[in-house]
């Protein structure tokens, strides 16, 4: 598939390294008691959005999650998840720079909903919407849809349908039949068709290498864990342009957490992710993740609690220290990041404030011209 327009979406712009928020349609990534922890109100993610959009921010990222896998608690602060559909819809009538990336668990709706939900957003926002594209791999979620869980290969096999199906409804001139393994639609249409030519970005996390493979074939965004060498996202790329023919960008998710010096960024990592760590959240998700994943061992897990807690290898430290880190990065091939603060409230203006400046100096962002009205 041919990349999406990049005039319109920013995610295509000329900054070297891209910056978003991470899931603050919900709890973002940190698993924590702590009362500064945030909270995922309409009210706080209106605002939170205001701010990165204001500030240049290349993408807002809001996640699909239908139970949190770490807890029975009913009334748990990881169960308050605001529809990242509608939630994206209410956020393109209140920005006016960030692409809005919503998440489809693809098994669990048509892609004829979302081909027609999609396309209304990206007229609602002017073509700043973004699909990220989701195959599921908790258990519960799907047993709360009456669902199977597919085994791991399979889970690619059916979104290769599933996008297939999207895009041509998409991009299609007439009406189509598709007869697949698993969809079959007959006489499919869809309009009103994305602003957005051939398509809107869509965002895969492919770890393991089938979802390599099916992220270089069908997704704009490849979405990687941080710990990747240098080599290993650069076989994202190399796989993408000489078997698919396409080009693509590689982003990770990595947590932020930023103080005055190293010293106290650590003090305050503990504070959060270990004095006041969400024991059962954290549980939770290394029980889902070691029982779905082929990529993690008991051993792995074990050594990586402080990562569930966090949601990543955390990117901690001064301003100074933040900006290295992000430059490293760089170099490594990351072409951008989605983040999340445990107070976003406090840590996105100390971001913009004392690390953004300092990117513009190294040549990793330009200075941010917002859109006229």
């Amino acid at each position: 598939m041919p990349i999406a327009d990049k005039p319109r979406n920013p995610i295509f712009n000329d900054n070297k390294f891209k910056i978003g928020t991470f899931a603050t349609n919900t709890i973002g990534s940190w698993h924590t008691t702590a009362p500064e922890a945030y909270q995922p109100t309409w009210e706080d993610s209106l605002r939170i959005a205001k701010l990165a959009d204001s500030a240049g921010f290349e993408a807002i990222l809001g996640l699909a999650r239908w139970k949190n896998p770490g807890t029975h608690a009913i009334d748990h602060r990881g169960n308050v998840v605001l529809d990242s559909f509608t939630w994206t819809a209410a956020l393109a009538m209140a920005t006016r720079h960030c692409a809005l990336f919503a998440t489809s668990h693809a098994p669990t709706v048509h892609p004829l909903v979302i081909a027609k939900q999609a396309a209304t957003i990206d007229h609602i926002s002017g073509g700043r919407f973004g699909l990220n594209v989701v195959g599921g791999w908790s258990r519960a979620e799907f047993e709360m849809f009456g669902l199977k869980l597919f085994e791991h290969d399979q889970r690619y096999d059916y979104l290769e349908e599933w996008v297939t199906v999207v895009y041509k409804l998409w991009e299609s001139k007439e009406e189509f039949d598709f007869d697949g393994r698993y969809l079959k639609l007959k006489g499919a249409l869809s309009r009103p068709q994305p602003i957005q030519k051939p398509h809107p970005p869509i965002m895969n996390a492919g770890i393991s290498g089938r979802g390599q493979r099916f992220a270089c074939q069908y997704a704009d965004c490849c979405f990687v864990t941080s710990e990747l060498t240098k080599e290993e996202i650069a076989s994202y790329r190399k796989v993408a342009r000489e078997q698919f023919g396409r080009e693509i960008g590689v982003w990770a998710q990595i947590p932020i957490l930023q103080r005055k010096t190293r010293a106290e960024a650590e003090e305050a990592l503990n504070y959060f992710a270990v004095q006041n760590e969400d024991g059962p959240a954290v549980d939770g998700w290394q029980s889902g993740a070691l029982a779905e994943s082929r990529s993690l061992t008991n051993e792995t897990v074990k050594l990586t609690r402080l990562m569930f807690a966090t949601g990543g290898v955390p990117i901690l430290g001064s301003a100074r220290d933040i900006a290295d880190q992000i430059e490293a990065l760089s170099e490594k091939g990351l072409d951008g990041i989605l983040s999340a603060w445990t107070d976003f409230d406090d840590g996105l203006p100390r971001f913009i404030g004392e690390v953004f400046p300092l990117l513009e100096q190294r040549g990793l962002r330009k200075p941010f011209q917002p859109p006229h009205p």
